[in-house]
């Protein structure tokens, strides 16, 4: 189950489940993965923006991510 979605600079996407392990079938390209994720994510899923140089990444609404 999709846990934590985080997207990166360079437009990827990283998906966690709720143990921490990658799930590769929702990890790709933001444009390639994105509808199959907010499909798919449960509403307690932690949605992130980790762009530039910060040290964490930022919680955004699924919605706006």
């Amino acid at each position: 189950m999709i846990r934590t979605v985080i997207r990166i600079n360079n437009n990827m996407v990283m998906v966690f489940d709720e143990e921490g392990e990658q799930i590769p079938w929702y990890q790709g390209n933001y444009d390639d993965v994105k509808e199959k994720i907010l499909a798919h994510a449960p509403p307690d899923s932690v949605f992130n923006h980790w762009f530039g140089h910060s040290l964490e990444p930022e919680v955004v609404a699924g919605e706006a991510w």
